[in-house]
């Protein structure tokens, strides 16, 4: 009987002596020696080269690096009138958006756009797993493109095994070397087009070519950093231990989630064959353990063993699998995207799609529906005009000439257009305070997506009211094209 807590393959009494395994990077075996045995206490990160494949699932993802790119590095070049069709000012404290320019007081807007994106992502989830991480997601793109590269340089997957493993030469280095120049050009470009909706892009060019602009340089250096070393080192590393949504994207599937799976009962038992040979009279399943589909699979992982937290939806595996089976003269779809209850009952493609559109999803929908119609709605609507009021607090109440009590305000009129606008300010009094008046100049100039402080008067004849605080609404209203008025609410203060 073992004594507790020691392993059944070694001898009660030898001590386990743990040590860390060499800076090599050789991890993972064990050594007996006179002092002990020897355990590694972690295993070296291997770097996953993951293989080349052409299929429905492969040029889908080609075709969302190019769509999501030519977004991402054309928009900011893209003029809208007079200026930069997508921009963020944050200096300025101005967002243009296509014809729309937003102020800080727009904040509703980011809001419910980040409840959009989150209702989508749970409505993508919910219907066929991790579309967004297989196939739009940022370190997804990058790393796409950064494998392309690798490819393109030092060739397929098992030239870049080979050149990873051979001593160093100067063939290899100045392979190594043109591919890391080709990363740092891409990653540059990817910061100054980020920085780029913040910053004029063009000016931004110039600055940075100059050396001006600390912070701009900052940035596209930062960002280009990020861009470097998440797309060409880290990889499936950040999907695996970095990203959240790996980790609590289980909470969100059902049985009836399209996911990449493996049909176990089709494949299994699994065993390499001829293609003549009736695998089936030999007591053999389709799979042919050519372990193509880890070889393909940009995270490294085994499809065949099931549904695992790493995989990102990607279908290449699918793509992979396909070709062997065409090669093999078996029917497609040994790997595919099918639901866990088709592939256990035999589902046709009509079964799947009936409980694909399930009331968990039909629900979704309708709220980001609902939500897309109302923000669009909103926007459409939205008065090109914001004023705000303050009362002066230096003097609340005077005297002036004439014997009349006087109240100073401070109004922001912001002018949402990208026109120059002239607007007319009145006042009255909801509580007929009487004689109110408007003391200051009633028409005022504001530049094209400008804000303006502009102090406004009001006065009423001393004694003329009672003592306390009389309700007054400020009204502006527009004199151009544009038939924005808006009002705000303060009040008047009659001292005791």
């Amino acid at each position: 009987m073992q004594p507790c807590g020691e392993p059944p393959d070694r001898k009660p009494g030898i001590p386990i002596t743990p040590v860390a395994s060499d800076v090599s990077g050789a991890s993972g075996a064990s050594d007996t020696s006179a002092q002990g045995e020897i355990v590694a206490l972690y295993e070296a990160q291997k770097k996953i080269h993951p293989r080349s494949i052409s299929g429905r699932f492969a040029h889908w993802r080609q075709g969302m690096v190019w769509l999501t790119q030519l977004v991402f590095y054309g928009l900011p070049w893209l003029d809208w009138g007079q200026r930069q069709m997508v921009l963020f000012d944050l200096g300025a404290r101005r967002f243009y958006i296509f014809g729309w320019v937003l102020y800080p007081q727009d904040f509703i807007y980011l809001t419910g756009l980040l409840i959009i994106a989150a209702l989508a992502l749970f409505l993508f989830t919910a219907v066929a797993g991790r579309l967004w991480c297989g196939f739009a997601c940022p370190q997804t793109v990058y790393t796409e493109m950064f494998i392309w590269i690798e490819h393109r340089i030092e060739g397929d997957r098992s030239a870049r095994l080979r050149l990873d493993s051979a001593p160093w030469t100067f063939g290899k280095l100045c392979k190594k070397l043109c591919k890391h120049l080709l990363w740092l050009a891409v990653a540059l470009w990817t910061g100054l087009s980020f920085v780029g909706y913040f910053v004029p892009i063009r000016s931004l060019g110039g600055e940075l070519l100059a050396w001006q602009g600390g912070w701009q340089i900052f940035w596209v250096l930062f960002y280009g950093f990020a861009t470097y070393g998440n797309a060409g080192f880290m990889r499936e590393q950040v999907c695996k231990y970095m990203c959240p949504y790996a980790r609590f994207q289980s909470a969100m599937f059902d049985k009836d989630t399209l996911i990449v799976g493996y049909d176990i009962g089709r494949g299994e038992p699994r065993g390499p064959r001829s293609k003549r040979l009736d695998h089936q009279a030999r007591g053999l399943g389709d799979c042919i353990d050519c372990t193509l589909c880890v070889q393909v699979c940009p995270v490294g992982i085994d499809i065949r063993r099931g549904l695992q937290y790493e995989c990102i939806g990607c279908g290449l595996c699918v793509d992979a699998c396909n070709t062997v089976m065409d090669k093999m003269h078996y029917p497609p779809g040994l790997i595919r995207y099918s639901t866990q209850n088709a592939v256990t009952r035999h589902w046709s493609r009509p079964q799947i799609l009936r409980r694909v559109l399930r009331p968990r999803v039909l629900i979704y929908g309708a709220v980001l529906l609902a939500l897309c119609a109302a923000m669009l709605t909103s926007l459409a609507l939205r008065m090109p005009l914001k004023v705000d009021v303050l009362h002066d607090r230096a003097a609340l109440a005077r005297i002036v000439a004439g014997g009349r009590l006087e109240n100073v305000y401070r109004l922001q009129i912001m002018n949402a257009t990208e026109a120059a606008q002239r607007y007319r300010i009145s006042a009255s009094s909801p509580d007929g305070l009487p004689g109110l008046e408007l003391a200051s100049e009633p028409e005022v100039d504001i530049a094209a997506a400008q804000a303006r402080w502009v102090a406004v008067r009001l006065q009423i004849a001393y004694g003329s009211a009672t003592p306390g605080a009389h309700a007054v609404e400020f009204a502006v209203q527009a004199l151009g094209g544009e038939a924005a008025r808006v009002t705000e609410k303060s009040v008047f203060l009659v001292p005791r």
